[in-house]
């Protein structure tokens, strides 16, 4: 790809994170062009379905997530393991309204634009699951598919207005549910820097 064309193309993705941000990840398309002052022919041009462009926008943080979990996997602590990153991934899908939404429909959907990335995203959450089953601190009849769904779930509870200030308590009460006595989500949210200032 031409310097210009990447150059456009990251503009494009700038603005669609911001829009979506705002809006969540129905915002108009054409709302997006006007946004960054091209045509809606341009945005279609380098991301020709909303699909397209989501996947282009979330790569790096699907990446990140993955990665995240993988480094994870080494930690002393399973429990802990499994719950910071549950925690930074449901932080991380609250960010873009109403992609979960997105999320839970394209892994059923081989053909859609997000279900690669969704799909390994789903097995790095369950490598972690699996290793705190295996330790013998999480409960043994929940899978990747579930841990995948409660992560749809309370990033759906904080991204509602009335509901988000129950967020960390309610993640709380899931992560006890999870965990088999040996961690909790409050523990595990009192280690985290910004609980202790």
């Amino acid at each position: 790809m031409r310097a210009d064309a990447r150059k456009n193309r990251d503009h494009l993705l700038a603005v669609a994170g911001a829009a979506i941000a705002e809006q969540g990840v129905d915002v108009s398309l054409r709302d997006i062009a006007r946004r960054a002052e091209v045509g809606l022919a341009t945005l279609l041009r380098h991301f020709p379905t909303r699909e397209a462009l989501l996947e282009a926008l979330l790569r790096a943080s699907f990446d990140e997530m993955t990665a995240r979990a993988s480094a994870l996997e080494t930690s002393d602590s399973p429990s802990d393991a499994l719950l910071s990153w549950l925690r930074d991934c449901v932080e991380w899908t609250t960010a873009y309204r109403g992609v979960t939404v997105l999320m839970a429909a394209a892994i059923e959907d081989a053909e859609s634009a997000l279900h690669t990335s969704c799909v390994t995203l789903r097995a790095a959450g369950a490598r972690l699951l699996a290793r705190a089953q295996a330790a013998g601190v999480a409960r043994d009849d929940f899978d990747g598919a579930d841990l995948f769904a409660l992560v749809a779930m309370l990033a759906w509870v904080g991204d509602q207005p009335s509901l988000a200030p129950r967020a960390d308590h309610l993640f709380d009460v899931v992560a006890g549910s999870v965990l088999t006595g040996a961690g909790s989500g409050r523990a595990e949210r009192e280690r985290r820097p910004e609980a202790r200032s």
